[in-house]
């Protein structure tokens, strides 16, 4: 159980100025940043080797200004980016913290690409929801393992201490709140300390703790976690103990779309390019188009939780791109007809409903329409055979609500004021999504990570 131990004049064998908690792309990117800054950095890691949320994901980072958008001709801004996600998320998030991450994560993927090396390219052929520019990136397999597997790598070169194996379970602070060092454990049982000057908690959110999943979001509470396990709300536990604020502690990701029972990612362009859902009756059951962290609670709904995505092999083309899907297909998943009857012999289900929820797509698209869930396919190409299809669930990806943050990343505390040497990155941090599921726009967890990391580890380095 994660605690916070208050002490005075508490000496440590040896101190570190700066100790990041975990090395997902938070933490990872944090240490790059401190360490670029001057300061010596510890980061601690609970597994043996980092993988964390980062290595589930398709690694994709939104980023808006890039040299790599202007090269595809794609016109985009921080201010267009920083309304993009207070439409979506209902303008519940701090503007501030918007603007930030806005700002700060185009140089950001930049500076990983000229200083660190990381081979990042802008997805030029679909538009994620609720964007209005395409301005997703990400390294060449479009997958999370490379990207955290990139981010390692750039921590080895640069001289950076990883220490794995090693699980943060206490926090030692003064009666001012300042940290003076934690304690953490080892897998043979031992248990060992370290002082530091300032903590930057980059260990994600609290989606592997099903009480805590149960009492905020309990929408998801029976749902699949497709997030690391050991996100179980250390930050959020720790932060509290010291007096920090929280907000929209409600807000998650989820996802509408993960390959039922193999665990595989299939990426929501099969919808936003002209593909549908059905249930295991064969009938549509809402609007796909409003966001795939929404639709997991809709899949949900459906009996025994599944659905298939349906979609065509002009998408299986713009898809295959992602390493997850070309995965999907090799272990036989996606599921192929040459006409929606003989797809749904494929599928199991009833042909006419299949054949039927076919035609009212093609009747939207063929008239421009609105259809009855209120999904616009208003100039979205037709479906063509070959179809295919992927039996789906919905599921939990990760927390977005956590410990405020200031403009340097610092926690603060219930009064307003900042905490002392506490920083909060990625998903251990209140995000900008605002407090429900349909307020996630596609690519905030990983905004979070990367901008508040290179923000925290910059102030860290720095501070006296």
């Amino acid at each position: 159980m994660s605690q916070v131990s208050r002490v005075e004049g508490k000496g440590f064998e040896f101190e570190v100025p700066v100790v990041i908690v975990g090395a997902g792309a938070a933490g990872l990117v944090a240490a790059l940043a401190a360490h670029e800054a001057g300061a010596d950095v510890l980061v601690l890691e609970r597994d043996p080797l980092p993988r964390g949320s980062t290595a589930l994901s398709a690694g994709l980072i939104p980023a808006p200004g890039t040299r790599f958008q202007k090269a595809a001709g794609i016109q985009d801004s921080p201010e267009l980016f920083a309304r993009d996600i207070m439409a979506k998320a209902h303008g519940e998030p701090d503007a501030g913290l918007v603007s930030l991450v806005a700002e700060t994560v185009g140089p950001a993927i930049e500076w990983l690409a000229d200083r660190h090396g990381l081979n990042f390219s802008v997805i030029e052929d679909f538009t994620y929801p609720g964007h209005s520019a395409r301005r997703m990136h990400g390294l060449p397999s479009r997958s999370g393992e490379e990207l955290i597997d990139a981010l390692r790598q750039a921590v080895e070169n640069a001289g950076i201490e990883v220490l794995c194996d090693a699980h943060v379970t206490d926090l030692y602070a003064d009666g001012s709140g300042r940290v003076r060092g934690l304690a953490f454990a080892r897998p043979d049982g031992a248990r060992d300390e370290v002082g530091c000057a300032r903590l930057v908690l980059a260990c994600n959110g609290y989606g592997g703790n099903k009480a805590l999943v149960a009492e905020h979001i309990s929408s998801l509470s029976g749902a699949l976690y497709f997030g690391h396990e050991g996100n179980q709300g250390d930050a959020l536990v720790w932060g509290e103990a010291l007096g920090a604020s929280t907000r929209h502690l409600n807000g998650h990701q989820g996802h509408g779309s993960v390959a039922h029972p193999a665990g595989i990612l299939i990426s929501w362009a099969t919808v936003t390019e002209g593909g549908f859902q059905v249930n295991s009756a064969g009938e549509r059951f809402s609007n796909e188009a409003k966001g795939y962290s929404e639709q997991a609670a809709e899949v949900l709904r459906q009996p025994a939780g599944l659905a298939f995505t349906v979609f065509d092999a002009r998408i299986a083309g713009i898809v295959r791109q992602f390493e997850d899907y070309r995965r999907a297909e090799a272990m036989g998943i996606v599921l192929s007809g040459a006409s929606p009857e003989e797809l749904a012999e494929r599928m199991n289900v009833p042909a006419a409903a299949l054949k039927e929820s076919f035609a009212d797509v093609a009747r939207a698209k063929t008239e421009g329409a609105v259809d009855r869930f209120g999904r616009s396919f208003e100039g979205v190409a037709q479906l063509e055979g070959p179809f295919h299809a992927v039996r789906v669930t919905g599921a939990l990806f990760h927390t977005q609500g956590g410990l405020v943050v200031d403009e340097t990343a610092r926690v603060i505390g219930q009064g307003g004021e900042a905490l002392p040497n506490l920083y909060a990155v990625g998903g251990a941090a209140c995000g900008v999504s605002g407090n429900d599921a349909s307020g996630y726009l596609s690519g905030n967890g990983l905004l979070t990570a990367v901008a508040l990391g290179l923000v925290a580890g910059r102030a860290a380095g720095t501070q006296g």
